[in-house]
């Protein structure tokens, strides 16, 4: 995600980071050349194409409106994303403090310590296991870290191993019952906190693997090239050897509304306007070992070059 202050007066125009310009350069240089090259022969060899502005007024404003739509529903999975990033952060800090005030027991204090921090360190392995699955990467040493080296020798290699995560979760909360380090009313308010958390795994992945209907998609790409392509047949009558500019703006637009559209709906990605799940991710850890009482907490992540992951 990238993270900065809005930039004034000529750095307004001359920001590249953050800014959708690198993704569409090559469509925009196309489509200026095109201008150029159609304002440069108008008239030539006594040839001309007249084309009215009225098909592209036509033209221009619903696909304006489509384009519009179509990035308020991928901000809408992008939102959600990060919607749900933060109710994990906020059920792994409910689960932390409910494993410190609701598993105990006087007279079996070491056992009770022992789950305790096992299961407070597997919300930091959950975690980051999820990231792994949304971002399709392998899942490996910071994973590994929170894990018990017996533990992390079973769950290595599993397809989906958040969900093998919380169904141990879920055995070490059944062990805890079992040895009466928790009452009935106690063990369903942690296996509420549980669930609440797998529910969040899921609505990630919901968003993971429902992209936007591939032939909406098309039929917008498609559009946006075919009216940026044809636009200077229509304005060299008009506006003569200003064409260019004007097609380079208009261009400018279309292509990237279109070409941010494609980047934030899918939110759990690797592209610097994605979520920063490194980071969110580091924040889980942070407040996990804060809880077990750890002194040598990791810093929380910042943006390298405007750029948090």
């Amino acid at each position: 995600m990238i993270v900065r202050d809005r930039p004034n007066g000529l750095r307004l125009f001359l920001t590249m980071r953050g800014s959708i310009l690198p993704s569409i350069w090559k469509s925009l240089t196309v489509t200026t050349l095109l201008a150029i090259l159609v304002t440069l022969s108008h008239g030539l060899w006594g040839h001309t194409i007249h084309l009215t502005t009225i098909p592209f007024t036509l033209m221009g404003l619903p696909l304006a409106i489509f384009l519009g739509f179509r990035n308020n529903s991928a901000y809408d999975r992008y939102w959600e994303g990060r919607k749900l990033w933060g109710e994990l952060v906020l059920r792994s800090r409910n689960f932390a403090r409910q494993c410190l005030s609701l598993v105990d027991d006087e007279a079996n204090k070491p056992a009770a310590e022992h789950l305790r921090t096992r299961m407070i360190r597997r919300t930091v392995a959950f975690a980051h296991a999820l990231r792994h699955n949304l971002r399709r990467s392998e899942a490996g040493d910071d994973v590994a870290a929170h894990l018990h080296p017996a533990e992390w020798d079973v769950m290595r290699g599993r397809v989906n191993l958040h969900q093998a995560l919380m169904l141990e979760m879920g055995e070490d909360l059944a062990r805890c019952r079992r040895a009466g380090l928790v009452d009935s009313v106690r063990a369903a308010t942690l296996d509420a906190t549980i669930s609440a958390m797998v529910a969040t795994a899921a609505s990630c992945e919901r968003i993971k693997n429902t992209p936007v209907p591939f032939s909406y998609t098309l039929l917008l790409h498609r559009t946006a090239y075919l009216y940026c392509f044809l636009l200077p047949f229509g304005l060299v009558d008009t506006i003569g050897y200003m064409t260019p500019l004007v097609v380079a703006i208009v261009a400018y637009t279309f292509f990237g509304l279109d070409a941010l559209g494609d980047e934030i709906e899918e939110p759990f990605g690797l592209s610097p306007n994605d979520l920063p799940l490194d980071a969110i991710c580091r924040a889980i850890e942070i407040d996990m070992r804060d809880a077990l009482g750890d002194a040598d907490l990791p810093p929380p992540l910042t943006p390298v070059n405007n750029w948090l992951r």
